[in-house]
């Protein structure tokens, strides 16, 4: 995977008239301005409440909802949590996309996992120079922060250093809060 795909998905999704953003490593990569590592997958963020929406757009993709880490199909229910991960798939081009459901209430992003940590809608996400968006990095890493692996950790080193003030706040005391124990927080000063 390679930036240029980031490109590509953002000119794909460039009509779609809802919020949308990269999540992931690329949401990391994407907001210190380079490639840090390699990525084996592509992420996009889109909120619960507009999955049908981008179903509609996606056209001609073919979508599977995860279930307890198996893929089923996807028919036109609207999905609930626990569900909060579907794969697109483009037939014709073999293009693929993982897809994170966001949660949403009264104006507010909310942490699925823990529904105590929030922050405004409006300040989840940012966008390049170049126009692509992406999920802010200290909610990427409020979600790698659960079975931390060696590529999360990684993003954390290479993010940490890049991070304002707030977004470290933002970022322990939600730690705090789901994973007290987290190592990350020592680094989080």
């Amino acid at each position: 995977m390679s930036i240029e795909q980031c490109q590509s998905v953002n000119l794909l999704m460039a009509e779609f008239a809802r919020t949308w953003f990269f999540a992931g490593g690329w949401a990391i990569d994407l907001f210190v301005g380079k490639e840090t590592r390699e990525h084996q997958d592509l992420e996009i963020a889109v909120f619960r409440k507009d999955q049908i929406y981008l179903k509609d757009y996606l056209e001609g993709w073919e979508f599977k909802k995860v279930i307890k880490g198996e893929l089923h199909s996807w028919k036109n229910e609207f999905l609930e949590l626990p569900i909060h991960e579907i794969h697109a798939s483009n037939i014709l081009t073999e293009d693929t996309i993982e897809i994170l459901l966001n949660e949403t209430k009264d104006g507010d992003w909310k942490f699925r996992r823990d529904t105590r940590i929030s922050c405004p809608i409006n300040s989840v996400w940012s966008v390049t120079k170049r126009g692509i968006p992406y999920l802010n990095p200290e909610i990427v890493l409020l979600y790698k922060a659960k079975n931390t692996r060696e590529k999360d950790h990684q993003d954390f080193v290479t993010v940490k250093d890049y991070l304002e003030d707030d977004q470290k706040k933002w970022l322990r005391d939600a730690l705090e809060l789901h994973e007290p124990e987290h190592y990350w927080l020592q680094f989080l000063i």
